[in-house]
């Protein structure tokens, strides 16, 4: 049986619905109010739970993370003349999880929302804080709003189907956190093995809520990123980059560019070199990778590029040692200056 428990922000109160089922939607609201979004992938293998419900579909992955996909979304739901009343949910991963709430906080103003992620990478990271938004070309995160949903459900035998790099995916959001926030979570990790996880409900179930409880902890206190939610992106200012210029997966990327943080972090705040090697091994012992060759000229334009860029310098999280960060400003030039010295050029 499911449990609930609740965070506030802004004055909104948000169900997180643990280790529940699916129909508890129909909670919230009656079935002919709710429209669900979600994706090709996510419909076929579930498409039996959503009998009866007004569904939308778009196609599955990164790429149709655009503003066209909202705009046709917005499209089905004027010409099946859908109300303000409508109750849209999110099904699936981070993709659909972002369009779902970008969707739900412009249509006609603002519309009811439930999100339920279906990817570890959605429970732990991408379906938490309000962040909504789609891509612009190779510019990740460009456009959105923050919308908070009404309840977050999780229903852990969606992760039953899910293929092993999504397990993956997920993991090097898990290790983020370990890194920026909590020193044990990192070493609990480092006692198991993905294996473990995938072949251990309770030891994955409370993987996943010591997860949100992390990040939900951080987005409540600052909710816009001025302060310490900034520490989330750690390995995604890099990572970011390399994901799009590399069409490569998104916890993949982030991989690497924990790698690179790290190293970064040895040489600004002094960080230890044997803790970089911990980070690497770990993150090697989830089967995630920790090297890339790249094109350093076109993996620098997209960086400066970024949404953290302020005038001359770019906002980069840095570890102080596991468990401790802190965003630092770092001049462009020398940023650049430090990619060409740690990355391998392509």
């Amino acid at each position: 049986m499911g449990y609930t428990f609740n965070y506030i922000i802004d004055n909104q109160k948000i169900q997180f619905l643990f280790e529940d089922t699916f129909s508890s939607i129909l909670n919230y609201a009656p079935q002919s109010k709710i429209v669900i979004i979600t994706d090709e992938q996510i419909d076929a293998l579930h498409n039996n739970l959503f009998t009866g419900f007004h569904v939308i579909k778009i196609q599955s992955g990164e790429i149709n993370k655009t503003q066209q996909t909202v705009d046709a979304i917005i499209d089905q739901l004027l010409a099946a003349s859908i109300g303000k009343d409508v109750f849209i949910v999110g099904v699936g991963g981070g993709v659909v999880t972002d369009i779902a709430g970008y969707v739900a906080s412009v249509y006609k103003r603002g519309t009811r929302l439930g999100l339920v992620p279906t990817s570890l990478l959605a429970m732990v990271d991408a379906a938490l804080g309000g962040k909504n938004g789609v891509n612009v070309g190779q510019y990740k995160n460009m456009v959105g709003t923050i919308y908070q949903p009404e309840f977050i459900l999780f229903d852990l035998n969606f992760l039953n189907s899910l293929p092993i790099s999504k397990w993956e995916n997920g993991f090097a959001e898990i290790i983020k956190h370990a890194c920026i926030k909590d020193a044990a979570m990192f070493e609990k990790l480092s006692n198991h093995n993905l294996s473990d996880y995938q072949n251990n409900s309770m030891l994955l179930a409370t993987l996943i809520e010591e997860n949100v409880h992390l990040k939900m902890n951080v987005v409540v206190e600052d909710v816009f990123e001025k302060k310490d939610r900034k520490l989330l992106n750690f390995g995604h200012t890099l990572g970011h980059a390399i994901e799009n210029v590399y069409n490569m997966s998104h916890g993949k990327a982030v991989s690497i560019g924990m790698v690179f943080a790290a190293k970064l972090s040895e040489k600004i705040t002094g960080f230890d070199a044997n803790s970089t090697h911990q980070i690497i091994q770990l993150l090697e012992k989830y089967q995630l990778p920790t090297t890339i060759e790249i094109d350093n000229d076109k993996i620098i334009k997209l960086l400066f590029a970024d949404k953290k860029r302020i005038g001359n310098e770019m906002h980069f999280v840095l570890l102080n040692e596991i468990g401790s960060a802190e965003a630092k400003p770092i001049l462009l030039t020398d940023l650049e200056k430090y990619i060409n010295e740690i990355m391998l050029c392509g």
